[in-house]
């Protein structure tokens, strides 16, 4: 699945100016967007603001973050931000649901 947000808007919020991982970033937005319909429940809609900046901030911190653990102490999997961000798309469920 290509990913639906433009790399090139991703180049911007990472203030890349070359061309060398642009496949990389692709990869990082397609794996983004869907992280972001898995953890809603919704899928992934563009031109959603909210979403798309989702998206950018998760797949920019995968690109600088590149290993699973860090040994600097800040090896959280996902921004608190793109949680922030994505609260209001998740349905809140209490107690059992039948499947």
């Amino acid at each position: 699945m290509a990913a639906l947000t433009p790399v090139a808007l991703l180049k911007s919020q990472l203030n890349l100016d070359h061309d060398l991982d642009d496949a990389l970033l692709a990869h990082k937005l397609d794996a983004a967007e869907i992280w972001i319909g898995n953890h809603t429940g919704v899928a992934f809609a563009a031109g959603d603001a909210a979403l798309t900046e989702a998206a950018l901030q998760l797949a920019a911190y995968w690109y600088e973050q590149r290993e699973a653990a860090s040994f600097e102490g800040s090896g959280r999997p996902v921004p608190f931000g793109v949680r922030d961000l994505l609260n209001s798309y998740r349905e809140s469920v209490t107690g059992y649901v039948a499947p």
